[in-house]
């Protein structure tokens, strides 16, 4: 029947409908899938081609009836057979999900296999955004309702809040307008794209500031241009120091985020944080405040108990400059994978990374990782051949960390208040001499890691784990093996001095261990929360102009009064022409003028105070 024929019988309240699905059946399926669900929502889309027949042959008796003169009739009849097609389709949906169910109990698909391939073949320095988020982590330790549960909805207060990844803006920050940072993309070379921060003209002023306000030693002058610029991310940085100093942790945290949000806000639209292929050179100091809020972050976040997210911030650092770590994380993303039991990231780094960076130079590899495949070993879920062979790398790493790095099990051991057996105790191999005769820069690294990760080791069964190998390695140590005096030779040769990273990486982590082992070259000059160590090789993008005055070159007679009158100057208006001695002279003229009229000036405006008068000049001359 044609369609013209058709909008002349019906009613005008049944004209659309019917048309709009004639239209739909001529259009196709997905369109007349779609139509029934807003109408009826009882018949489904089927992806095969017995669905879309039955689907069809059932809508055939639908447009004769949407044809017809009584639309009572119509949805009665439209109804049944929409029912009786909508029970077919269920019939195929429970055939597809018992047919689904037979697939996932045969044991020859393995999709846990195929879920670990799936998560080994990303990079290793992979981010996921929802890792960023330590609401996510709280959430899957407490709940929903006990992260959630007194927040209440607020009214809105603004109208456009930008959604970052790395923070979530807050309703009591400041509102936000740009800054005069932006990020610019330097070049792309083998798939890698290099970025660099950039301060424009306003935020270059606004810096100068701030490091008057630095050399001020007075936290109330960064807190006054915080007032006038409140998203000046050094500002941010180094009041936080102060606020954390002060033992106001919240605080602290939120200047930490602020900043975060405010370089955020400054990303170059091809940056991206998850794919770990964009990298910043810190060298640059205008880079170096994004590596120092990303570290510092990342401490709040461990010590606020999310060590999930904190080692996702972790390797985000690490990405940026993975060839020079310029924050060493290296140091420190051992200790966040135990924590966060991901313990098969820390191997698969240990084994993507040892033949290129030698990992098990650095204790807390040496170590940590171990300690990684002995927890593998204990995980029930596992196949009983991988906890075998986790068991037996456990063992044989262990053996040569205690053979390589003897001087640890002594204060581990002491951390975790274990007393070991005799033999342990008078062995000269874990004895004292092996802490003293190690070099500083070997204390430093061994310090920091005993000082760091010396709670996972309190584990009843890991000391029970550790303990016959300890007994294993002095058997090795008595019978003379080859591979102690290679240990030992190692230690000689290697270690001399920590490079800059290191001291950079103990400084901002502040481990009391660890920072009493600097040297003094580094405890003797000042460190600043904003640029701790700054690399010796650094890019200088725009340099701080110089004072104006210059009291050096000034005489004694002047300086003293400077310090009586502040405004005044000997040597304002002299030039620099040394080859005119008329304006020389005029100018030495000129300065006796106004040192003579300062002492004028001064000379008048002194006052004598009278005594007070006493009203009783007779008096028994008693005095206060």
């Amino acid at each position: 029947i044609p369609a013209e024929a058709s909008e002349d019988e019906l009613p005008a309240g049944e004209e659309r409908p019917d048309t709009r699905l004639s239209e739909g059946d001529t259009a196709g399926g997905n369109q007349e899938g779609s139509k029934d669900r807003s109408k009826e929502g009882a018949v489904t889309e089927e992806t095969d081609g017995d669905g879309h027949r039955e689907g069809q042959e059932a809508e055939q008796p639908d447009r004769t009836q949407a044809l017809s003169n009584k639309p009572r009739k119509k949805k009665k009849k439209r109804k049944t057979k929409k029912n009786s097609a909508g029970e077919t389709v269920e019939d195929n949906d429970l055939e597809d999900i018992d047919s689904l169910l037979e697939r996932i109990e045969d044991p020859r698909l393995a999709p846990q296999s195929q879920g670990r391939i799936i998560t080994d073949s990303r990079p290793l320095l992979y981010v996921e955004h929802r890792n960023l988020n330590p609401e996510n982590e709280l959430k899957r330790y407490f709940g929903a309702r006990a992260v959630l549960g007194d927040q209440r909805p607020r009214p809105r207060q603004r109208q456009y809040v930008r959604s970052m990844w790395l923070t979530a803006p807050k309703n009591t920050w400041p509102r936000y307008s740009k800054t005069g940072i932006t990020m610019q993309l330097l070049d792309t070379r083998r798939g890698v794209q290099h970025f660099t921060f950039k301060h424009h003209r306003e935020y270059q002023q606004v810096q100068f500031k701030f490091l008057d306000a630095v050399e001020s030693m007075d936290p109330n002058n960064i807190v006054l241009l915080l007032q006038m610029n409140p998203y000046h991310v050094d500002s941010l940085l180094q009041l936080s120091d102060v606020c954390r100093m002060q033992e106001d942790q919240e605080m602290a945290r939120d200047l930490i985020e602020r900043a975060l949000y405010s370089l955020e806000c400054a990303f170059h639209p091809v940056f991206s944080l998850t794919s770990g292929a964009c990298r910043l050179d810190y060298r640059r100091p205008e880079n170096r405040a994004f590596f120092l809020a990303l570290f510092k972050h990342l401490m709040f976040l461990e010590k606020r108990g999310c060590p999930r997210t904190a080692l996702e911030f972790c390797k985000l650092i690490l990405s940026l400059d993975p060839e020079n770590d310029p924050l060493c994380v290296l140091l420190l993303i051992d200790f966040l994978s135990l924590r966060a039991r991901e313990y098969t990231f820390l191997t698969r780094l240990f084994q993507e990374w040892e033949s290129h960076r030698n990992l098990f130079q650095l204790p807390n590899f040496a170590f940590s990782v171990p300690l990684a495949y002995f927890f593998l070993s204990q995980q029930e879920e596992c196949p009983e051949l991988e906890r075998s062979q986790a068991r037996e790398r456990a063992a044989r790493l262990i053996q040569l960390a205690l053979i390589m790095f003897p001087s640890v099990l002594m204060p581990l051991l002491d951390h975790c208040s274990v007393q070991p057996d005799a033999r342990v105790t008078s062995h000269p191999f874990f004895g004292l001499n092996a802490q003293i005769s190690q070099s500083p820069a070997l204390n430093q690294l061994t310090s920091l890691y005993v000082g760091r990760t010396h709670a996972l080791w309190k584990d009843p069964a890991v000391m029970a784990w550790l303990e016959p190998h300890v007994h294993e390695v002095l058997r090795m140590v008595e019978a003379g093996d080859a591979l102690v005096q290679e240990a030992e030779h190692k230690r000689k040769m290697r270690y001399q001095s920590a490079p800059r990273n290191i001291y950079r990486h103990i400084i901002l982590s502040e481990m009391k261990e660890a920072t009493a082992a600097l040297p003094l070259e580094v405890t003797s000059q000042p460190v600043m929360g904003f640029d701790p160590l700054p690399p010796l090789d650094s890019f200088v993008s725009y340099t701080r102009p110089e004072r104006m005055t210059h009291p050096s070159n000034e005489s004694s007679l002047s300086l003293f009064f400077r310090s009586l009158l502040p405004n005044f100057n000997l040597q304002g208006d002299i030039r620099h022409n040394g080859d005119d001695e008329a304006g020389a002279v005029q100018d030495l003229n000129q300065g006796v003028n106004r040192l003579m009229a300062a002492m004028r000036d001064m000379l008048a405006n002194i006052q004598f105070q009278e005594p007070p008068r006493d009203d009783n000049p007779e008096g028994d001359g008693d005095w206060d």
